[in-house]
This record gives C-alpha cells, structure tokens and sequence, in this order.
C-alpha cells in the first residue's frame, strides 16, 4: 500500500478488526473510491459463519460498501473530519460467496451531498465478479458527535 492509499484508508474512524478496507487504488475527493479489501480468514466471526465452510457475511460486504464511500467523504475538505453513519440500504442484492482469499473491489460513487447527508451507489466484486451491490444512505454527523 502505498503512501497515499494509507493515508486515506487512516481517514476512517474504523479500526481493526472492524476496517474492512485495506487499500485505496482511486478516488475523486466527494465523488468516487475504488478500494480493495482481502478476506484473509482469520476473521473471527468466520469462525461461525459457517463452520467448515466460511462465508464472508452480506451484511459485512455492504460495510466494506459503506467505510470505502466514506473515504471519499472524508477525503472531501468541507466534510473532513466528520462522522459519516448509516442511515439505511436500498436496492441490496448479493450475487456470489466471498470465501477467505478473496480480494472485494469496492467501487462507490456518491450520487447526492448535502451538509447532513447522502446517497451513493456501490458494487463490490471478485476477480472482475459482481458479489455485492446496493444504494446506501448515510447520515454526517459533525466532528466528535
């Protein structure tokens, strides 16, 4: 990762072990994001979804969606700092299993901005494999809230 990529992956308020993003390889501050996250396995919520058989959870992939889109907030000057939260999913479809190895391409357009709030559309992807897609919804709460 380079330093750019890590320097925008360190504008979310997330952390390990709930960053589900790794590296930032496009982005237009306010506009779009193309990142990546690798499932590595040792995650350990797969220890239970499923036993013997981990899937990496949908609910997780539209997480992975959402911290992605909120780099390109952030990465926006008039909302830096703030604190980007969900405020809802449309239109979510789940197309394939994402399995330990695998390596999500998050790519995210934000479609509305205002002070408070907006919408962006994302899809993320396996080896050029639609997995995930959906419109999110967010809230922007003001620094430290």
């Amino acid at each position: 990762m380079n330093d750019d990529s890590a320097a925008l992956v360190a504008l979310l308020p997330h952390r390990p072990p709930f960053r589900f993003v790794d590296a930032v390889d496009a982005h237009e501050p306010g506009t779009s994001v193309q990142a990546r996250y690798r499932v590595r396995g040792d995650e350990d919520f797969l220890a239970g979804h499923f036993p013997g058989n981990p899937v990496f959870p949908g609910v997780l992939q539209l997480e992975s969606l959402a911290q992605a889109g909120a780099i390109a907030l952030l990465s926006d000057e008039r909302y830096a700092g703030s604190l980007p939260l969900f405020g809802g999913v449309e239109e979510a479809r789940f197309r394939r299993m994402v399995k330990p190895g695998d390596e999500m391409t998050l790519a995210v357009e934000l479609e509305r901005l205002s002070r408070r709030g907006g919408w962006g559309r994302g899809v993320a992807s396996v080896a050029g494999e639609e997995c995930c897609r959906a419109r999110l919804f967010f809230v922007i709460a003001p620094a430290g809230a």
